[in-house]
């Protein structure tokens, strides 16, 4: 079977997500010659095609250094399409309603016909995951695509096992994805080293010689509309950003640590 993909669906293609990384993503493939696929943007907003392409326009004249490629841009406009539709309800982990719209689940089966190695890229909430896999493996789709999802990855070790399941249940594991903001931060490994290992510091940095701890967020924006995530906002906040750096690591799933799989990746 042929690896590379051959379709992108982003599902939440009206998110902050997407707007912030991902359309800026697919607009340096283009520029760089190596997207040359559909890419189908999924979402609950009454969107149509022409308004996902402006988002699009928006998204990458606010990340672009200097004037944008005009003829890269035109290539990723003309890749994108619209598909509206309610991939499920915002529940708790435990509350998978109808796993939503299947006749969107349906359609978007039509798109994809004559494609191999589509990808889908699951940037919206954690707690619709099951729902969309669940979509995804009744239309048949599950079988011969890859899933990425970037999210914290359950509130806790059962909700993340949880939530496995369901993403095992439906695609191969060489064919999921995870991109968690949380795992193994070099930030916090930093500090653990900084905190036992330094003979100097060690006696002293702790609760009886630490009068207090000051967190600054240097970040200009909130939560943007990001209404349906709001806590997972807050926990991103708490435990990434506080940090001064987001770090994220791409893993497939394994037995093995990560750490010795990935690269990181910083930001200041």
């Amino acid at each position: 079977m042929e690896s590379r993909a051959d379709a992108v669906v982003l599902f939440g293609a009206t998110g902050d997500l997407v707007r912030k990384k991902l359309m800026p993503a697919l607009y340096q493939m283009a520029k760089a010659g190596r997207l040359g696929v559909p890419v189908i943007g999924v979402a609950r907003s009454a969107w149509g095609d022409a308004r996902l392409r402006n988002y699009a326009r928006e998204a990458v004249e606010a990340t672009a250094v200097g004037a944008v490629d005009e003829v890269a841009f035109g290539q990723l406009a003309e890749s994108l399409t619209m598909l509206v539709g309610d991939y499920g309800d915002y529940g708790d982990y435990g509350d998978y309603g109808d796993y939503g719209d299947s006749a969107m689940y349906d359609e978007l089966a039509k798109r994809l016909e004559g494609t191999d190695r589509p990808v889908f890229y699951l940037a919206i909430p954690p707690s619709v995951f099951p729902q969309v896999v669940q979509g995804l493996a009744k239309a048949g789709l599950a079988a011969r695509g890859r899933v990425i999802v970037e999210k914290p990855f359950g509130r806790d070790q059962e909700s993340a096992r949880e939530l496995n399941g369901w993403l095992a249940g439906a695609f191969e594991q060489r064919s999921i994805f995870r991109i968690d903001h949380y795992l193994g931060k070099e930030s916090v490994e930093g500090l653990l080293v900084f905190r036992f290992a330094d003979t100097f510091l060690e006696p002293f940095w702790n609760r009886n010689s630490v009068a207090g701890v000051q967190i600054t967020l240097g970040e200009a924006f909130g939560t943007e509309g990001r209404a349906a995530s709001t806590t997972g906002s807050a926990r991103s906040a708490a435990c990434c950003r506080t940090t001064c750096c987001r770090w994220s690591r791409c893993w497939r799933w394994s037995r093995r640590s990560p750490t010795t799989r990935t690269r990181t990746a910083t930001r200041r």
